[in-house]
């Protein structure tokens, strides 16, 4: 298959999911290799761009997704009138803020780091798919842990988590995920 065949292919792909979908996935629909897939994904992300289309193709970490154009968004929004979600209070963004750095967590771990009890935002953070859980901690009662998630990457404009802003002076890097 010839790279704008490879395009093409990947387009009609992504366009029919429409959620993100993994690099090595897309090779292996394609029986292409990793890189040819990347090399047209980022051709057409490129293409979109320049273009000034109405989409765009963004990459999720090692994942790629068709996403509407931002200059789009009033328009989009104001088609489907639909009741705008609540914004996050601020103690479930606090809690999303301690997952982004410090994943992957426990329940404990947001506890003790914010002081309350961080059921509900956790729960909050849960329904809008901003985090997921992620496996158990190796201690007793098998606590779950958790992430974010590539919504929580495309909320925030995010390509990866190395893309979060660095944290303020003082607060510890390795502050530590699972306890």
């Amino acid at each position: 298959m010839e790279q704008a065949e490879r395009e093409r292919a990947v387009e009609a792909i992504l366009f029919a999911l429409g959620e993100p979908v993994p690099t090595a996935r897309l090779a292996q629909a394609l029986d292409a290799e990793e890189d040819q897939v990347l090399a047209a994904c980022q051709a057409l992300a490129a293409f979109y761009e320049t273009q000034a289309r109405g989409i765009r193709l963004v990459q999720l970490e090692e994942s790629w997704q068709l996403v509407s154009a931002p200059r789009w968004g009033a328009v989009i929004r104001g088609l489907l009138a639909r009741k705008k979600p609540d914004k996050l209070s601020a103690s479930a963004l606090e809690t999303l803020a301690l997952v982004a750095y410090f994943q992957p967590v426990t329940r404990v771990y947001l506890d003790q780091a914010r002081g309350v009890d961080s059921a509900h935002s956790l729960g909050v953070l849960l329904d809008r798919e901003l985090v997921e859980p992620c496996g158990t901690l190796d201690a007793p009662g098998r606590p779950t842990l958790y992430r974010t998630t590539q919504t929580f990457l495309r909320s925030f404009g995010l390509s990866d988590l190395a893309d979060l802003p660095p944290l303020p002076e003082g607060i510890p890097a390795e502050a530590g995920g699972a306890p």
